[in-house]
């Protein structure tokens, strides 16, 4: 077999060393360094930083009650309908009072015969009375008074041996029936004096069954539903309307078991409804004494105000504040690089770009907490998006951004020459 040419020889080597051309001479599609590209680093800092256990549940009514009429009757008016806002002690329904008015005349003309019969003005709320000062017992009283002295008179007579025995005896029985008839005085006026009481009572029953004929609001709140219509009858209990509390509202949260240690009653609490993304805020207000033993969790409400734009039924995400000052490393939000779900950094070494994979925790309006991966102190590239690791970089001017809450430091972002 005889040798390759010599011309063949020689494209095989400028193949593999870059050609037999001039030297210097680089070959298209060869790799070199691409364009050093201009950066601003920010250092990692640690700043106050809230720690918050996280949570789901439901917003609530405060208060829920079905109302219903404490008498029964024929509804006269519905005052309300459903989303009506109502007030403390408004008349929301009310049952037809005529009954009830004429019971409370009939039990007042009542009371006014009772008072007669003791001899007090038919109308007045001094029911006090003197029973030996009724007119009954004074003349049961008289009767008595004078078979007493009847009957001391033939008892001096007949120790004189001038009035017989059976006249004593018979000054006796009259002195004991007289005794008898005042007793009896006696009782009735206590019985006539208690049917006075009772008289009173039933009047203020009826004045009571008459105020019950109005369904009055219990507390300040909205309509949810409306029961029962105008002219129907209702039993006593029969549900008329449904009331609901719409401010402020029971958040109603369930804490997994392992964070359940952390809460207490008072934390602060950030929630957002579904559908919504307004942030709301309010205090952790009762904790149920015990785990639920069916899916460990333990059940908190917190108080949450209503502004008008939350309602009772809505699901909702929530924040406990366990720890309002808990320190923590952090970066810009914008130094973070996130693809395929692993997030990046980039560092500078040696004036070429180092990307580096980072765990990241609590986020901030502008900053992102740095779990693992980087050290107080260090410098990472501010919008490093498009960076790869080892191109060239040069640093720019930077100014160091304002914090959005002052009580907050910024990332410092340091500026280069």
């Amino acid at each position: 077999m005889s040798p390759p040419p010599l011309f063949t020889l020689c494209v095989l080597a400028s193949l593999l060393s870059g050609g037999c051309g001039k030297p210097g001479t680089s070959v298209p599609g060869s790799p070199a360094d691409p364009p050093s590209r201009p950066v601003q680093l920010a250092r990692v800092v640690s700043r106050p930083m809230e720690r918050w256990v996280t949570a789901t549940g439901s917003l609530l009514a405060h208060e829920q009650s079905v109302l219903s009429a404490k008498v029964p009757g024929r509804l006269r008016e519905v005052t309300v309908d459903i989303g009506s806002l109502v007030k403390t002690g408004d008349l929301l329904a009310q049952v037809e009072p005529r009954d009830y008015e004429l019971r409370v005349e009939e039990a007042g003309a009542a009371l006014s015969q009772a008072r007669a019969e003791l001899g007090l003005p038919l109308d007045g709320d001094d029911d006090q009375v003197t029973l030996e000062h009724l007119s009954s017992v004074r003349q049961a009283r008289a009767v008595l008074d004078e078979a007493t002295g009847n009957r001391e008179r033939v008892q001096q007579l007949l120790e004189s041996g001038i009035a017989s025995a059976s006249e004593s005896d018979s000054v006796e029985a009259t002195h004991a029936v007289a005794k008898s008839r005042y007793d009896a005085a006696l009782d009735q006026a206590r019985t006539r004096l208690a049917a006075l009481g009772q008289r009173r009572i039933e009047l203020e029953i009826a004045r009571k069954q008459l105020a019950d004929t109005r369904i009055l609001a219990p507390f300040d709140g909205a309509v949810q539903a409306r029961l029962a219509g105008v002219g129907e009858y209702v039993a006593a209990g029969i549900p008329v309307l449904r009331l609901v509390e719409t401010n402020p509202l029971r958040l109603r949260l369930e804490v997994p078991e392992r964070d359940s240690v952390q809460v207490r009653v008072g934390q602060r609490v950030v929630a957002t409804a579904e559908g919504e993304s307004a942030v709301h805020e309010g205090s952790l207000a009762r904790l149920s004494p015990a785990i639920n033993e069916s899916n460990r969790m333990l059940v908190v409400e917190a108080d949450v105000p209503n502004r008008g734009d939350l309602r009772p039924g809505l699901f909702a995400r929530a924040r406990i504040i366990v720890n309002p000052n808990d320190p923590g490393l952090s970066i810009p939000a914008d130094c973070l690089v996130t693809f395929a779900g692993i997030e990046k950094v980039v560092t500078v070494r040696e004036g070429r770009a180092i990307e580096r994979t980072v765990r990241t925790g609590r986020r901030g309006p502008d900053w992102i907490e740095v779990l693992d991966g980087l050290t107080e102190g260090e410098e990472v590239v501010v919008n490093p998006a498009g960076l790869r690791t080892g191109q060239p970089v040069t640093f720019g001017n930077a100014v160091e951004p304002t914090p959005k809450n002052e009580s907050e430091p910024a990332s410092q972002v340091v500026p280069r020459q």
